[in-house]
């Protein structure tokens, strides 16, 4: 906490200096029109980081392909997840996956957008019923679907410029919203998987060392 102290002929700031700047900044930004010039900027500037689940991928690189060039629109994918602002599902997810687009999502800065692409994605496509799939939605809060199986790429760029005049009206996602409650209960079973797995192998290696 930090508060202002009259301190003679002026003011002083006791407490925490990068709170009080943080909170300064967020002011400063939601005023207009740096508001609208953030918002302009920032919906021309989605870059996805490439996270390839499932066949959807090959669409995802046609997007981006000479025939397309997605990167027109201002949407340039990178790899590394914390200079990203936008996560695109490319097809199924599995349990293993889900952790890994949540901790890709979470390793990225605000604002961020998450986008699901086929119908594995969505509904589970094909495995639907699989034990081991896990919808988008279940993890990472998706901003827009885009159905098919899998959805060309003309159907991902109308996504693309969907998102980006909602970034330009300023419909921002919250902070910290998200409740992960799910996600642990999705991931705990193959948490125990994995420690008994690795209690076996201990096991067989102190045999074998035996």
């Amino acid at each position: 906490m930090y508060q202002y102290r009259d301190w003679r002929r002026g003011l002083i700031l006791v407490g925490n200096l990068e709170e009080a700047a943080e909170k300064a900044a967020r002011w400063l930004v939601e005023k207009t029109p740096i508001k609208t010039l953030r918002d302009w900027a920032t919906s021309f500037s989605l870059w996805p980081v490439h996270l390839t689940t499932s066949c959807c991928g090959a669409e995802f690189a046609a997007l981006y392909a000479p025939k397309y060039d997605a990167e027109r629109l201002g949407s340039l994918p990178f790899t590394h997840a914390r200079n990203t602002n936008l996560v695109i599902i490319e097809g199924t997810l599995t349990r293993k996956m889900a952790r890994v687009a949540r901790i890709t999502w979470e390793q990225m800065p605000w604002p961020k957008f998450v986008i699901a692409m086929g119908a594995c994605a969505l509904t589970g496509g094909l495995f639907y019923n699989s034990y081991n799939v896990v919808l988008a939605h279940e993890v990472l809060p998706v901003d827009y679907y885009v159905p098919g199986c899998p959805p060309p790429p003309e159907a991902v760029a109308h996504a693309l410029v969907k998102l980006q005049q909602k970034v330009r009206q300023g419909k921002w996602r919250p902070r910290d919203v998200e409740d992960k409650s799910k996600l642990k209960e999705l991931m705990e079973p193959m948490y125990r998987r994995a420690e008994e797995y690795q209690r076996v192998v201990a096991e067989q290696r102190l045999l074998a060392e035996g």
